[in-house]
């Protein structure tokens, strides 16, 4: 799926126009950040991982990781990353884009509590050099996300 796509998705809520669209790449935490002028943690970033042959993404701040026990404690499997291959078919969105928005059907949302340390965040929308800013609770509603979770900790 394509920003476009997010932006369809988006426009029920009236943030559509919101969606920020950049010449320079945003497909990974670092960049995003440099493009945006912010802050590596204000980054909502989404990782996409395969549960009993489901998709889930859990969005987290840029400056976390999965913490395996955790995960399992949550979700009571181990944790599995998406292969590159079956991210876009999964999750609807393309490596690079992949965000909580106009997601495939199936797909669960779950967002970290990381999140809540930021009065905003900035989610990916569907590609590349696209995202829009958002406070953590609008992240949740616009991402039709299933529960807050705790599945996170500081990467080093």
């Amino acid at each position: 799926m394509s920003v476009e796509n997010v932006r369809a998705y988006l426009k029920k809520f009236n943030k559509d126009q919101d969606i920020i669209e950049l010449d320079a790449s945003t497909a990974t935490v670092e960049l995003a950040a440099e493009a945006l002028g912010t802050q590596p943690a204000r980054i909502a970033k989404t990782l996409s991982f395969k549960v009993h042959d489901s998709c889930l993404l859990v969005v987290c701040a840029g400056d976390m990781k999965i913490d395996n026990s955790l995960f399992k404690q949550e979700f009571g499997v181990k944790a599995s990353m998406l292969k590159g291959e079956e991210v876009e078919a999964l999750s609807g969105h393309a490596i690079g884009g992949v965000c909580p928005f106009a997601v495939a059907e199936g797909v669960l949302v779950c967002c970290d509590t990381s999140l809540l340390a930021y009065d905003f965040v900035y989610p990916a929308c569907g590609s590349s050099h696209s995202c829009i800013k958002l406070t953590p609770e609008e992240l949740f509603t616009y991402a039709a996300a299933d529960r807050w979770v705790t599945v996170c900790k500081p990467r080093n």
